[in-house]
């Protein structure tokens, strides 16, 4: 008969923490591409904002035509673990993409600009995006910005994913709270 015995300097807590580890990492390869993660606050450290770049998941969506226009519903998300922040107005320096590759297109900002939201993982926020009705509008896939937060600078800009056509005239709205459906 043949008989293992445990190592002597493995313990419990040990293995313990080996295999919390190795769970830790599954899930991080896991975890899907693309989605805004938090590193926790530790403790009695406050939770990092929501307004930070890598803290927001965002996605462009078709949304419902009015006369004359193609319409599109930009959805920002902020990570969990993250504190709540403040956003207001037309995100900033829009830049229309198909594949990483800019489209010749800018975009003004419409409506009022002076409205502030809260943004946070409980409080997701939408702008909309707003294309004239063209002969031939370019295809896109991207749109980078920057959104405005009254209350300190959003440090960088954010990429929102999903199908989209843009043409001269393209209008960017400004924030509000999201509105599913």
């Amino acid at each position: 008969m043949n008989t293992r015995l445990a190592h002597p300097h493995r313990t419990a807590g040990t293995l313990g923490r080996a295999a919390a580890a190795a769970l830790l990492a599954a899930g991080a390869v896991l975890a899907p591409a693309g989605v805004a993660n938090a590193a926790p606050a530790g403790p009695g450290e406050p939770a990092p904002s929501s307004c930070r770049p890598d803290h927001v998941n965002a996605t462009v969506t078709p949304a419902p035509a009015s006369a004359g226009h193609r319409h599109y519903t930009v959805v920002l998300s902020a990570a969990p673990g993250t504190a709540p922040c403040t956003l207001a107005g037309s995100p900033s320096n829009p830049v229309f993409s198909l594949n990483g590759s800019p489209r010749a297109v800018t975009a003004l900002p419409h409506g009022e600009q002076s409205r502030a939201v809260v943004f946070g993982p409980a409080d997701p926020v939408q702008f909309d995006v707003q294309v004239p009705d063209g002969p031939g509008p370019a295809s896109a896939n991207e749109i980078t910005m920057t959104p405005y937060s009254p209350d300190s600078p959003f440090p960088g800009p954010v990429t929102a994913h999903g199908p989209l056509a843009v043409d001269a005239g393209t209008l960017v709205g400004p924030v509000t709270e999201h509105r599913p459906g």
